[in-house]
């Protein structure tokens, strides 16, 4: 059994640097959940308009209302079964800024069907993005986001690409540094920029057995499609 990352990339995982190989062999069957620890130079916003967008989607923790540098950054990889009995890993990404914390929550798995990653965003899964992994030249992966899909209840429509936002992530291991880096951009063919950020952290990898699965890294709800 591999990763829902090595599923993804098919041969191509092989070509990642060997540090990014550990980083995102984080499943079920490696039993390792991994735990970055850093610092977001930079997270920014697009122009004023897109804020009141970005406020409502901060409300569930899907998007950044807020900017700033230097600031404190954790990310929580932990892998687990859901409710329907998929493998799933949390991408709960959280941002110390100096009144209060604001969270990125992610729970992504491999469908079989989409043949790719679905990255269920938010507190409660409302919004389900494919994921399309690529290995650059230098041993990074690109993540580009492909069809969002917005699921309540028996609603089930796709995000019209007008008002979708197109993430693009790159992450990489510094060899001098000695640490991870990462780039997040986010943008709308109407609107352009909406926000990013790009910062480097070093990771730390525990024993899910022992260290556990906090509740507060699941979603509240969970969507069956994907």
């Amino acid at each position: 059994m591999t990763s829902i990352f090595q599923r993804a990339l098919g041969a191509d995982f092989d070509r990642l640097h060997p540090q990014m190989r550990r980083r995102f062999s984080v499943g079920i069957d490696s039993g390792e959940a991994c735990i970055g620890r850093g610092t977001m130079d930079r997270i920014w916003h697009g122009r004023g308009l897109v804020r009141p967008f970005l406020a409502l989607g901060g409300s569930r923790n899907v998007l950044l209302p807020q900017a700033g540098r230097d600031v404190p950054f954790t990310i929580e990889n932990f892998p687990y079964l859901d409710s329907y009995g998929r493998e799933t890993v949390t991408f709960v990404r959280t941002f110390a800024f100096p009144r209060r914390d604001r969270r990125f929550d992610a729970t992504m798995v491999f469908s079989h069907e989409r043949d790719c990653v679905v990255d269920y965003l938010g507190t409660h899964q409302h919004l389900a993005t494919d994921l399309h992994f690529v290995v650059d030249a230098w041993g990074a992966l690109v993540i580009r986001s492909g069809a969002h899909r917005f699921r309540e209840g028996p609603l089930d429509a796709r995000v019209p690409d007008l008002i979708a936002g197109d993430a693009v992530v790159r992450e990489w291991y510094d060899d001098i540094a000695r640490r991870f880096r990462i780039q997040v951009s986010v943008t709308n063919r109407r609107f352009g920029r909406l926000f990013g950020y790009g910062g480097s952290f070093t990771a730390d990898f525990v024993d899910v057995e022992k260290y556990g699965v906090r509740d507060s890294l699941r979603p509240v709800r969970e969507e069956a499609r994907a």
